[in-house]
């Protein structure tokens, strides 16, 4: 089942993906194009990605699966909780991988958008 893309997930990418690196410029016009093919039962907030290649062009990377992102993810008190990574395959978004290192933190995409914010 496919279903458009969440605002978290759209949200998490927009934080990860570095408007200034060339080859995340070129993933993030793909995300309009991304749907999401299934995503983990856990509650981490991994999304597996469905993506119609002919109506983007792909990014700058290799041809096989590549980690296009990777991101620590710090909590308030400075812990390194775990990571955010985003997959492309062959130049396309694949995947958005959340990760946690602690068993005593819960790690999913609310924390994401949380520790990756901006400071006022």
């Amino acid at each position: 089942m496919t279903e458009s893309l969440p605002e978290d997930i759209a949200d998490v990418l927009d934080l990860v993906l570095n408007p200034d690196e060339p080859t995340h410029v070129a993933l993030r016009r793909q995300v309009p194009r991304l749907r999401v093919q299934s995503r983990c039962k856990c509650g981490c907030g991994t999304a597996y990605f469905n993506l119609d290649a002919d109506a983007v062009e792909p990014a700058p990377t290799s041809r096989g699966t590549v980690v296009a992102a990777d991101v620590k993810l710090f909590t308030e008190t400075g812990e390194c909780a775990g990571e955010v990574l985003v997959f492309a395959q062959g130049g396309y978004l694949s995947w958005l991988e959340v990760c946690s290192w602690s068993d005593d933190v819960e790690v999913n995409l609310a924390a994401v958008q949380r520790w990756l914010q901006p400071s006022s």
